[in-house]
């Protein structure tokens, strides 16, 4: 069997879980929750989503109010 030198995405130190790729895109959702605020569609929730230029690959972080580059360097590593 061949050696394969290809570092594993997934094992990688840095980059998108999925490919490696360290390009992304953060933007934003609301969501409602549950009982009256579904019932009168008041959005409650609020996520922000690092997204992976290259595969689409996402994540939701609970809004906070940080800074999102401290989220992005999350999705990173």
């Amino acid at each position: 069997m061949p050696f394969d030198d290809t570092p594993d995405p997934a094992s990688s130190e840095r980059g998108c879980p999925k490919c490696g790729h360290t390009e992304t895109d953060v933007g934003k959702i609301s969501t409602t929750g549950g009982g009256l605020s579904k019932m009168f569609d008041i959005q409650t929730n609020n996520f922000q989503v690092v997204s992976c230029v290259h595969c689409g690959y996402s994540e939701l972080y609970r809004d906070t109010g940080s800074a999102g580059s401290d989220i992005v360097d999350v999705f990173l590593g």
